[in-house]
Formats: C-alpha cells, structure tokens, sequence
C-alpha cells in the first residue's frame, strides 16, 4: 500500500507539474492528497511491525523529526526552486523535484521495507470514508472560499451541514464496529482520554503551523518586497532551531514526553510574541531581527512535533494504534487546512482595513501578520493546556495504556486490521 501510493504521487506529482490549466492543477493536487492518504497511514503500521517495544520510541521520534523538518525545509527548498527558475519552468520544479525523490524512494521501499499481514483480512470501510471526507468538505469548502463567494447564505449552510454529516460519521462506524467490521474510527477511543486530547492538541497545533508559514511568506514577499529564495532564507532559522531540539526531543520523550510537549508548545507561543514585537510598528524589519523569534520558534518545534504522536499513542490500546494514528496524522491536514482558512480570514480582513485607510503595502502587511499572531499564541498556549492530559512519557507502545489516560481498553482485535 505504501508503495502504491507512492507510485500515485509520483504520477500525480507529474500531472501537476504538466497542468496547462488552473482547474487541471487542482484535480491533480487532490490526486496528490488521495495518494498521500495511501501512504501516510502505513508508516505506522510499518514502525509496528518492524520494531520491538524498545525500540519503537526513537523510529516514532525519528518520524515526528522528519515532519517538524519537512514543515520548515519544504519554503526553503521551494522558494529557492522558484527563484533558480531551472529550464524556464518557474514554480513547475517544485512538482517536477518529487520524481527522483519518490524514484529513490520506491528503490528503498522495495529493497529494506518489510511486508506485514494481519492474521485475516477486513472488507474496506468505503461509506466511513466517504462520509469523512463529506464532512470534511462541508466544513473547509465554505471556510477557504468564503471571502472569494463574498459569504453567501449558502456557504455558511454548507458549514452547518458538516455537523450532521461528521454524526452520521460516528453512528456508522459504531454500526460497523457491533457487526464485526473494521471501521476507520473506532468510536471507543473517543472514549481514550488522551485520544481525545491528542486530537484536540494536534488540530491546534498543526494549524497554527501550517497557516503561520503561509501567512509569513505572503508578509515577507507581498509585504517586504522579499523574493521566494530571500523568504526562505528568513525561514531557515526556523529550520535550524528544529534540528537542535529534535534530537533531544527523541532522546528526551521516553521519560518525559508530556513536560518536552508542553513546553515546546509554549516556547512556539513566546517566539509569536516576540515576532509579535518585530513587526507591529510597519518598519521593514532586518533579517536578524526576523530570524531571532524563527529561531526560538523553531526550538519549540523541535521540542514537540517529534513526539507529539508518540505520546498521544502510548494512550491507546494496541489494537487501536494503527488507526489512531492515521487518524491524528489526517486531524493534522485538516487542522493546517482549518488554520489557513480561519486565521487566513482574519489576516486579509486586517489587510484590507489597514489599505483602505491609506496604509502603504509595508503597513499593510504588517498590521496583517500583526493581527494574526496573538491568535497564534492562543492556539499555542491552549494546545499546551491540552497536552498536560496526554500520558507522561513516551513509553509502552505496543499495549499499555498509561494509568492516566482516562478511558477503557477497546475491543480486542488483531492489530494489523485497521493498519
């Protein structure tokens, strides 16, 4: 399945690089993301599969590392690509880098990766799939395109609708899971404690990254006259700082996951702060005092996104691990996807209130990003508050629930079934 899916990037990777058409560009993105739904998941029922108990703290570490960087590494690479312009094909090489990447990567994966089986099979959970992605639909369609429709009445009973349809969500996987199916949510672990809080933390986190990054890059290029390669370069002490603190962070997770947790998320929310401070008097600010809070927001990554799945699945029952963490890797897409659309909304409302007094750009984008950021620092700070629920060190993957996680075992089924 992982190998699929990546075959499928790589051919949707291809489409998207080829679009002659905006339209075209987006069917092949959601392409992209259909493929990417093959192999995210895998990667957790892989890591089970080939390591002991021990071991599989530092290859869960190792994985969160891999993300925190890839989150950072992916506007540095990219906009250095856009500004080489390699063969005339501007922002076209950003799609084209991913086939060598993904060609290595199907030599590897063919090569070192293990096959793993559950003892019998499970019938595919396709109405539960469908049923998710509507409500999914429902709630982000209206969310991102909201401004551009100029907010019909229809759009917002498109995001009332998502309700209804994320409950009818939840009734059919319960249905499913008495009839002896497997269900691509087991309703029992909303029952987990640190499930729950899991959850609740990554959406908040993961979308305060995720649009922070986008936000930033339109201030620095749009609003400091930044080029794509200059704003990476802004962005690479963020880079750096994850480094640093990834490894400690897997190193540091089996004995004290929850304290690294917490305390990455509030370091992220004091680097906010003092962004905060750089940017809110409309100066063009220098690239150093710029890379100070990057820096120490990446530090506060590095501390966190390595182990925040980690700790999150020490909380839940084995036989629930591979789904569950499929599940908290697709809370995090859409809490990018949630984070961009909301704190996107009150960042171009700012601009076009500051613009239309006769602010310049620089003002402009300023009082934008401006306004963002103690949003941030919310999500930050309440995300922390969350993750004081989570269990408190990295440890006993493969079973134990830790005593103070909150919710009862579920039902006992062979682990390689919702893989």
């Amino acid at each position: 399945m992982f190998l699929t899916g990546l075959i499928a990037f790589t051919l949707a990777s291809a489409g998207c690089a080829l679009a002659p058409t905006p339209a075209v560009l987006i069917a092949t993105r959601v392409a992209q993301g259909l493929a990417g739904g093959l192999m995210v998941p895998q990667v957790f029922g892989i890591i089970r599969s080939s390591f002991e108990p021990a071991a599989r703290a530092k290859a869960f570490g190792a994985y969160g590392a891999v993300l925190g960087l890839a989150s950072v590494a992916g506007p540095l690479l990219g906009g250095l690509l856009v500004d080489a312009d390699v063969f005339g094909l501007g922002w076209r090489t950003i799609f084209w880098v991913n086939i060598p990447v993904a060609v290595v990567g199907l030599v590897l994966g063919a090569r070192f990766l293990p096959e793993s089986r559950a003892p019998g099979g499970a019938r595919l959970d396709l109405p539960g799939a469908a049923l998710a992605s509507a409500a999914a639909l429902l709630l982000l369609l209206p969310l991102v395109q909201g401004r551009e429709w100029g907010w019909p009445w229809w759009g917002f009973v498109l995001l009332a609708l998502s309700v209804p349809a994320a409950a009818l969500f939840i009734v059919r996987e319960r249905r499913l899971v008495t009839r002896g199916g497997a269900p691509i949510l087991d309703p029992a672990l909303l029952r987990v404690r640190a499930f729950v809080s899991g959850l609740s933390a990554s959406l908040l986190f993961f979308g305060a990254i995720g649009s922070f990054f986008l936000l930033l890059a339109l201030y620095l290029q749009l609003g400091t006259g930044r080029s794509a390669f200059d704003t990476g370069v802004v962005i690479l002490p963020y880079a750096v700082g994850s480094i640093i603190t990834s490894g400690i962070g897997i190193q540091l997770a089996a004995r004290a996951g929850r304290t690294l947790l917490v305390t990455g998320a509030l370091v992220l929310a004091a680097s906010q702060v003092a962004l905060l401070v750089v940017v809110q008097d409309g100066a063009d600010p220098s690239y150093w005092a710029l890379a100070l809070p990057l820096f120490l927001g990446g530090l506060g990554l590095g501390l966190t996104a390595p182990s925040l799945v980690d700790v999150v699945l020490v909380g839940v029952p084995a036989a629930d691990a591979g789904a569950a963490g499929g599940v908290l890797t697709t809370v995090g897409q859409v809490g990018n996807a949630v984070g961009v659309a909301v704190l996107g909304l009150v960042f171009f409302d700012a601009l076009g209130s500051s613009l239309a007094t006769g602010a310049t750009r620089l003002t402009g984008y300023s009082d934008a990003l401006a306004s963002i950021l103690p949003w941030q620092v919310a999500c930050y700070v309440a995300a922390a508050a969350l993750m004081l629920l989570l269990p408190r060190a990295a440890t006993g993957h493969g079973g134990s629930a830790d005593a103070d996680t909150g919710g009862p075992p579920s039902r006992a089924t062979g682990s390689g079934t919702r893989r």
